[in-house]
């Protein structure tokens, strides 16, 4: 056992002493509060806005703070629960809200993506690494219960192998997003192994919602396809109709990160992130699901800047370990999806919401 030079022995002064050794094999710096007040950053984006509502419906409209930086966030969101503006670069702005709310659980989803990554990757860096350190040194501080940030595919490359992709395989991306989620990766893992902190994430796919528009990734085209299909019954997509990525429909992606946080901890074996997977298709295979409700939509393709992103990313992922670690099993298929999406999008359409 740690002693201390005083000859104190007791595990509330030795972590005074030593915080970074009390980890699982003492549990006292584990014995935190149950999760009761969530914030959850990047509200107003994709994933955001939707896992927001989730939350609240499991633990309380007034449990979960939704926090924002620039975007106006919809009378939705504002009307189901706390809103906050914060410029979670600042670090005192963001412990402010934590103390406000008496928060012990945070999601933090806030990011700039992929292809805007690109075109300002000094602003993808400064946001995707600032944030996080703030957020991870604010859990460490106050000892909150845990911590979820999301990972991404875009941290393989080149280099990794492409169809089923393992969970461990060499990380070299070859954008300024994929670097940030590789090097935040290794921030969470060290955050748990030095302090003790539950911080938990997931390799996340390619997202596709019917709710929000995505917000400057790769994967985008998968989702603005739907949008164009029944408003114009044309769409001109980006990359190469045999480009084949994986991705996930939001219904499983916020299954996902809830089951995960809410998962033992016991069962969590990683702490840098976990892959996960939904479904791989090209672009062509999507336009030809769409096709089976909108006959005469149209397809074209015009490849940009992001198919090279696109190439460098799998075509399939190995999620074996999530499913042996905590029982991940994702229920949509493209079918489903593809389905669900028409349904909600041409509701919406004919009452001149879309």
């Amino acid at each position: 056992m740690v002693q201390a030079e005083s000859g104190f022995s007791s595990p509330k002064f030795l972590y005074r002493i030593y915080p970074h050794r009390f980890t699982r094999q003492w549990g006292y710096l584990m014995q935190r509060k149950t999760t009761k007040q969530i914030l959850l950053t990047g509200a107003t984006g994709q994933i955001g806005s939707e896992l927001v509502v989730e939350l609240r419906k499991k633990h309380g409209r007034n449990n979960v703070v939704a926090v924002g930086h620039k975007k106006q966030p919809s009378e939705t969101l504002l009307k189901s629960g706390p809103f906050e503006f914060v410029d979670l670069a600042d670090r005192e702005s963001a412990e402010k809200v934590v103390k406000k709310y008496d928060i012990d659980t945070i999601y933090h989803l806030a990011a700039v993506l992929s292809a805007t990554g690109e075109h300002y990757p000094q602003l993808a860096w400064n946001v995707n690494m600032g944030s996080l350190i703030n957020i991870l040194e604010i859990a460490r501080e106050s000892r909150l219960a845990r911590v979820f940030w999301p990972s991404s595919i875009a941290v393989f490359g080149p280099s990794s192998p492409r169809t089923n992709t393992p969970q461990e395989t060499v990380l070299i991306p070859t954008t300024m997003y994929g670097v940030s989620k590789v090097a935040g990766e290794l921030l969470c893992n060290y955050y748990f192994k030095k302090f003790g902190v539950d911080v938990r994430g997931l390799r996340y796919p390619g997202i596709i919602s019917s709710e929000v528009l995505p917000g400057g990734g790769t994967t985008d085209y998968a989702v603005a396809i739907f949008y164009e299909a029944i408003k114009n019954k044309h769409y001109t997509c980006f990359v190469r109709e045999d480009t084949v990525l994986p991705m996930m429909y939001m219904p499983d992606c916020i299954k996902a990160t809830i089951d995960l946080m809410e998962v033992d901890p016991a069962k969590v074996k990683r702490h840098d992130s976990y892959n996960v997977a939904g479904m791989s298709f090209s672009a062509g295979e999507l336009a030809a699901e769409i096709k089976k409700y909108i006959p005469d939509f149209k397809c074209d393709y015009k490849p940009d800047f992001r198919q090279a992103i696109a190439d460098s990313w799998p075509m399939s992922i190995d999620d074996s370990v999530a499913r042996k670690d905590w029982g991940w099993k994702p229920a949509c298929s493209l079918a489903t999806m593809t389905k669900d999406m028409i349904e909600k999008l041409s509701k919406r359409h004919i009452e001149g919401k879309l």
